[in-house]
């Protein structure tokens, strides 16, 4: 069992290092970006559970961060919004387990609301509702994706406009970026873990992983 999740971390760990310096699109605000890494990182919580999904989506992170030297305020809060992806992503699908966590969008949103620009762009914050939607149907994979990329942003949005204090014009004219930005992420995501399944399968088939991953609905969860 351990030598199961250490190989599946080692190629995750790669990975996500190589897709973390392609750039994707600029956060508004300081000089940051989305990269492929957001595309793929939430689907840790789906093969190896929300806690070690957790610790190795940090671990990417922590070492993009000291690698690139980018000790920015907005590189630092960018570390954190991903790891709620992944703890969303890693919910199970067949249980009514985890409903406490919808607690984090709708918290958020009230963070947001709270900031004086943010009360003027009050409906901005009515995307995070898309992760509580979400999660009654996150059985299609799809949706759990972007109950997963709101997530993200939902965190990220409610610190960012703290961080930065940015007029409420910026937040009303990113509405329909989201909309398709999002929707893109989530389409990222199925198509990563769909993409890192058959790579773990073939794997498997080759004798380069161990045997004794089994799937379960859209979950691919590593056999006790």
């Amino acid at each position: 069992m351990f030598k199961k999740k250490l190989l599946f971390l080692i190629l995750f760990f790669i990975t996500g290092l190589i897709l973390s310096q392609i750039e994707f699109t600029p956060l508004a605000g300081p000089n940051v970006h989305f990269t492929l890494f957001d595309f793929f990182a939430p689907i840790a919580g789906g093969f190896l559970g929300a806690t070690l999904g957790i610790v190795s989506v940090l671990a990417v992170s922590l070492t993009n961060l000291i690698s690139t030297g980018s000790y920015e305020l907005g590189s630092i809060i960018r570390l954190f919004p991903i790891l709620f992806a992944v703890y969303y992503f890693g919910l199970p699908v067949n249980k009514r387990s985890g409903m406490l966590f919808l607690i984090v969008p709708l918290l958020a949103m009230v963070i947001f609301w709270s900031h004086p620009q943010g009360r003027e762009a009050w409906y901005f914050a009515l995307y995070w509702l898309v992760p509580v939607v979400s999660y009654f149907k996150r059985d299609i994979l799809y949706l759990r994706a972007l109950g997963a990329t709101f997530t993200a942003h939902a965190v990220g949005g409610a610190a960012w406009i703290w961080a930065f204090n940015l007029p409420s014009t910026v937040w009303q004219g990113l509405v329909p970026i989201v909309a398709y930005e999002r929707t893109l992420f989530a389409a990222g995501i199925t198509a990563s873990y769909f993409v890192f399944s058959f790579l773990l399968k073939y794997l498997t088939k080759k004798n380069i992983l161990p045997s004794g991953l089994r799937f379960e609905k859209t979950s691919l969860i590593f056999s006790k």
